[in-house]
């Protein structure tokens, strides 16, 4: 009889654990739908930020503008043929020229010669991307420096661009002419201690062997390199011109059986100043009365031999009242040493209200020029009626 009851209960208790599992089976948890998260990353914010500023509201940005293209000349040799050429260039006389500037617009610098009268020769053209010059029936005096001009645009108004010009300069070498031709027989050239001076002794090849040379007494002067140089596109140059380079001088070229001379040089010597003067003003008073005399004085004390002009700004010359002044220059010691002192006096006679204000002084040399100010105030004039006796 337990026997049997351990049995059903057995049995039994498997039933309940059969029915438990058949019960998990039919209640499978069911998957869950995926949530869209509700933040971002910092990364995917700002691209995704991007992403709209760009869509929804897009930033005119200017446009930069591509670089400037280079600038540079060719010689047109024929149809379809051309050179790039460098510092100088060589085109037998007779023979036509035509240059071509890479740019638009650029213009064009020729020698002095050209800019005077070209007889119609010169003509310049100017394309879509370059510019050209073509100059025919050229000559010996045509030997110049030929510049190109990039310019640079803003709407209506250009502007050279000198920095990025482009420079050649052009022989026209010519068998019966090896100077360049002058109109002038002789020509004065300046000479000073404080800057080179330049002979323009310009050969039309640079084949021409070239000397110096002393008119009176005859002889020809040396050239070492140092004191005097020779180059063939500017001519002889005086690197510290000294009292003893003064006189008439002129050039002798040769090539092959031909020899000529150039135009005559007269060198002066010019001592020229340091510096610009420097003035001081002095008034005879601060305060005038009316009808008084007024002076006032203008000093510039330098080296020697400089000369030095004066100019006078003051206030009548409103009412054009004409200017008085004595000049004057006097050899005085400084330190113990001789310098000239130059001044000069403007003179007021019977000062009125009308010459109350500023006067200024300009000094100049051939080194420049300076000015100085003083300030004059005209007052009103005393009574002369002595007070009565009581």
């Amino acid at each position: 009889m337990k026997l049997a009851v351990v049995l059903l209960a057995l049995l039994f208790c498997m039933l309940l654990f059969q029915l438990g599992l058949s019960q998990k089976e039919g209640q499978q948890p069911k998957p869950k739908a995926a949530k869209r998260p509700k933040s971002k990353s910092k990364v995917e914010k700002v691209a995704d930020k991007k992403t709209k500023s760009a869509s929804v509201k897009p930033k005119a940005k200017a446009t930069p503008q591509p670089p400037a293209a280079q600038t540079y000349l060719t010689q047109v040799l024929d149809k379809g043929k051309f050179q790039k050429v460098g510092k100088t260039l060589s085109v037998m006389a007779g023979v036509t020229l035509e240059l071509r500037c890479k740019g638009s617009p650029v213009q064009w610098g020729v020698p002095p010669y050209l800019q005077e009268d070209d007889d119609g020769r010169l003509r310049t053209v100017q394309h879509e991307r370059y510019g050209t010059l073509i100059l025919t029936k050229t000559t010996g005096a045509d030997t110049g420096e030929f510049t190109c001009y990039p310019m640079y645009c803003e709407d209506t108004e250009c502007r050279k661009e000198y920095d990025k010009a482009i420079k050649v300069f052009i022989f026209f070498p010519d068998p019966q002419e090896l100077f360049v031709p002058s109109s002038d027989y002789y020509k004065v050239i300046q000479l000073g201690t404080n800057r080179p001076a330049v002979l323009p002794c310009q050969v039309t090849s640079p084949q021409a062997k070239v000397t110096l040379h002393r008119e009176f007494p005859p002889a020809e002067v040396k050239v070492d390199g140092a004191e005097i140089s020779f180059e063939v596109t500017r001519g002889f140059i005086i690197h510290r011109p000294k009292e003893y380079h003064t006189g008439s001088l002129y050039c002798v070229a040769s090539l092959g059986n031909l020899r000529q001379s150039s135009t005559k040089y007269m060198l002066i010597y010019i001592h020229y100043p340091a510096a610009p003067p420097a003035p001081v003003i002095q008034a005879s008073s601060d305060s005038m009365v009316l009808g008084q005399n007024l002076q006032v004085t203008c000093t510039v004390v330098g080296e020697q031999d400089v000369l030095v002009d004066f100019t006078w700004e003051y206030p009548g010359q409103t009412i054009g009242r004409p200017p008085y002044t004595q000049d004057s220059m006097q050899m005085v010691q400084v330190d113990g040493r001789s310098r000239l002192r130059s001044q000069s006096v403007l003179l007021v006679d019977e000062v009125r209200e009308v010459d109350q204000g500023t006067y200024t002084c300009t000094a100049q040399n051939l080194e420049g020029s300076r000015s100085v100010s003083t300030t004059v105030k005209v007052l009103p004039s005393r009574s002369t009626n002595k007070p009565k006796k009581p």
